[in-house]
């Protein structure tokens, strides 16, 4: 499918109540996108042994960290470009500092509900002490801008944590 912009709508595991799901855009080529919610449990193996799973975030308590991860895969015939995929922090939650990942991506936040982007260091907010760099607790979205072409049947990851308050 040929279009000048095309945005999809993806959904995530419904974690929490009014949760927001992102969205995502790319001009040419036809892009599958799938995304899910995990958190890290204890789990024993088959030989008896106890080692850390990543397992679907069907219920968690404040405190849990969770792991949003956003896969998406170029089903069409032609190169998909000009890839950005825009991801809400989950309401009752917290982006953890650091946590945003997606190779080949230019990673910015914002604090303004999506409106506008920056990097963390371009982000402030102001205070009674003046204007200071927005904490992360402040932040409301990340975007990903892919830097590259996705290739036919070529797949990209992104993803974040963000803990539940």
């Amino acid at each position: 499918m040929q279009m000048s912009r095309m945005f999809v709508s993806v959904g995530l595991v419904a974690l929490l109540a009014g949760m927001s799901l992102p969205s995502f855009a790319a001009t040419n080529g036809s892009i599958k996108v799938a995304s899910i919610a995990q958190i890290e449990k204890e789990v024993v193996g088959a030989d008896g042994k106890k080692h850390i799973a990543l397992v679907p975030a069907d219920k968690a308590v404040p405190g849990t960290a969770v792991l949003f991860t956003n896969t998406f895969e170029n089903i069409g015939s032609k190169a998909a470009g000009n890839i950005a995929i825009n991801n809400p922090i989950p309401a009752n939650t917290e982006y953890q500092a650091g946590s945003a990942y997606g190779a080949d991506s230019e990673i910015t936040f914002s604090i303004d509900g999506g409106k506008t982007f920056a990097a963390p260091e371009n982000l402030k907010v102001k205070t009674a002490q003046g204007e200071q760099m927005a904490k992360p607790s402040a932040y409301t979205h990340i975007r990903w801008s892919y830097q590259k072409q996705l290739a036919p049947g070529a797949t990209g990851e992104v993803g974040f944590r963000a803990v539940i308050k």
